[in-house]
């Protein structure tokens, strides 16, 4: 999360930045503005931490994640960046053989529902009537940071929440859908997509923000 905020500082700067991760353990993230107090009894005893963009509560576990980060002067006149990465990740998903649909409307949550794979919006990309990419945004004059998550697999921590192997016999790698991703983005967006390396200063940015915020439960228990 910490590399992920260093990424927005670096778009307002005009950096662009399109980053995947995995996760090494199951680990929950609030969204910025959720409180603590709406962590399932079964989900406290898992490593939790509060992102710098908005939406619900996720158990990342067996997923990609994404982090998408543009410079303001990007966005201008453009659709939504939630809808077009979706459709996007669609395309790729696709590709490989699954079945996946974008949601053109808003489905109401459960009551008090705090999980983001419970909750769609339109552009959500959903399996077999199962959300299975959602994403959240942070937005400032200067630029976007969007994370978004795959949900490749259902965690035990939540096994409710069905991914893409439980819907049929394709077992697509976290590696080729990346690649897959990557080389729509690029064919969508005209822009080149090249590996990159963190900057000494974007390092050190990182570093600093995982001490002050992302460690420090003073700043993941804000909102209680």
């Amino acid at each position: 999360m910490a590399g992920d905020e260093v990424m927005l500082t670096s778009a307002a700067r005009g950096m662009a930045s399109l980053r995947f991760y995995g996760w090494r353990e199951a680990t929950v993230s609030l969204g910025y503005f959720q409180a603590t107090s709406c962590r399932h009894t079964t989900l406290r005893g898992l490593p939790f931490v509060r992102r710098p963009t908005g939406g619900g509560m996720l158990v990342h576990h067996h997923e990609l994640t994404y982090a998408l980060a543009l410079p303001g002067q990007w966005l201008q006149g453009r659709d939504s960046w939630l809808v077009r990465m979706h459709q996007i990740i669609a395309t790729a998903l696709r590709s490989v053989g699954i079945d996946v649909r974008q949601e053109g409307q808003c489905a109401p949550p459960p009551a008090a529902e705090a999980l983001c794979f419970r909750r769609w919006s339109c552009g959500d990309l959903t399996v077999a009537g199962h959300k299975v990419v959602g994403s959240a945004q942070r937005k400032q004059r200067q630029g976007l940071l969007q994370h978004g998550a795959v949900l490749l697999q259902a965690s035990p921590h939540v096994p409710h929440l069905r991914g893409i192997r439980e819907h049929g016999d394709r077992a697509v790698s976290e590696d080729v859908l990346q690649a897959k991703i990557a080389r729509e983005f690029e064919q969508v967006t005209g822009w080149k997509v090249s590996i990159g390396a963190w900057t000494s200063e974007e390092s050190g940015s990182r570093d600093r923000l995982m001490c002050e915020r992302y460690e420090n439960p003073a700043w993941n228990d804000r909102r209680s």
